[in-house]
């Protein structure tokens, strides 16, 4: 672990979008990364040049097209709305840049292919942060286990309502909570479950409602859309159920792995037996002291993601973690559920 000073070769890098979430996520992340800023971009760009004083960039634009002519850049992340992102992502790979950006990816899955056609052998990674935190990749860690089993089925919880006018979302790029945070829960029963074959969506009355995801694997993903959890309450849950132990994940944090015990129906009488090799294991952040492994940067996944995009351009790898593949099956997931109207609704249907 280095912090942006330690580093000797550091990459390149504009921000696109100088607004709040970038503010307060983005740039602190990248105080813990192997990059220079350079230039920032914005429509407001006063907003961009108040920005750019705090921290030490030369140079602000309101049209990505004049920063990509005048920056030597080696890469871009991009914080817009989704709605721009297809073209300024484009605009960046055209001109040859890497490119981060920020879920969701667009409004329509075929604009993400559109993407994918011109992405030319660069690096593109989307901003999934629930796919990188790291009580996700420790859950896909235990899934790998032969002690875990096969993943049969998986729940969970996110405080979310699946519009019904899904035709007229789709065809009007309406940006609807869905979009902007269904993407949060969906990315994270993906990037453990795998492909997806069929969605089928059942809303209640009152809101809320159910998200069933049929994986290609045979598993079983059901999303409960607790529609009235506050977003200020620690709602978020999931489960993983394997042949013969469960993973769980709460509130982001708290991952526990459950082994189960020796047990017989009329005969066991303890349910802490002797030694170590069931029962559960439980993992969680210490908050005792000012460390970087209980900072919401970390817990959240924002570093984790940021530097994997990093590092995949320094080791000229190809991103397999929140690549555009995945996100364009992530956004035909996301349709499927808009469309489908209580019936099983093919992916790509």
């Amino acid at each position: 672990m280095s912090y942006q000073r330690d580093f000797s070769n550091k990459l390149s890098v504009g921000l696109v979008g100088v607004g709040s979430h970038a503010y307060r996520n983005i740039l602190p992340a990248m105080t813990f990364l192997p990059v220079e800023l350079k230039a920032f971009c914005d429509v407001d760009l006063d907003l961009a040049r108040i920005t750019a004083h705090q921290y030490g960039v030369s140079n602000c634009y309101q049209r990505i097209e004049e920063m990509l002519t005048k920056e030597s850049l080696d890469a871009v992340f991009i914080a817009a709305p989704p709605r721009q992102h297809p073209q300024l992502t484009i605009q960046a790979l055209d001109a040859g840049l890497h490119v981060w950006l920020e879920k969701p990816p667009a409004m329509r899955a075929e604009q993400v292919q559109q993407m994918i056609e011109r992405q030319n052998g660069k690096v593109v990674v989307v901003g999934f942060k629930k796919v990188f935190m790291p009580s996700t990749r420790k859950v896909i860690e235990i899934l790998n286990q032969s002690e875990f089993g096969q993943l049969k089925s998986m729940l969970a919880v996110y405080p979310m309502t699946i519009p019904p006018d899904g035709e007229k979302i789709l065809a009007e790029h309406i940006h609807t909570n869905w979009l902007q945070n269904g993407c949060h829960p969906l990315s994270l029963m993906l990037a453990v479950g795998g492909t997806v074959d069929s969605v089928s969506t059942h809303r209640g009355k009152n809101g809320g409602g159910v998200c069933i995801l049929s994986f290609d694997s045979g598993a079983v993903g059901n999303l409960h859309l607790a529609a009235g959890g506050g977003s200020g309450q620690p709602i978020e849950q999931y489960s993983f159920f394997g042949d013969s132990s469960q993973a769980t994940i709460d509130n982001n944090l708290r991952i526990t792995w459950q082994r189960g015990i020796t047990f017989q129906y009329t005969s066991t009488t303890d349910y802490v037996p002797k030694g170590f090799d069931s029962g559960a294991i439980i993992w969680e952040p210490q908050n005792g002291l000012a460390t970087l492994e209980n900072k919401a940067l970390f817990t959240q996944g924002f570093y984790h993601e940021m530097n994997y995009f990093c590092q995949c351009i320094l080791s000229q790898t190809p991103a397999q973690i929140g690549s555009l593949k995945f996100a364009f099956h992530l956004m035909e997931v996301y349709e499927s559920a808009l469309l489908s109207k209580g019936e099983l609704f093919a992916i790509g249907q």
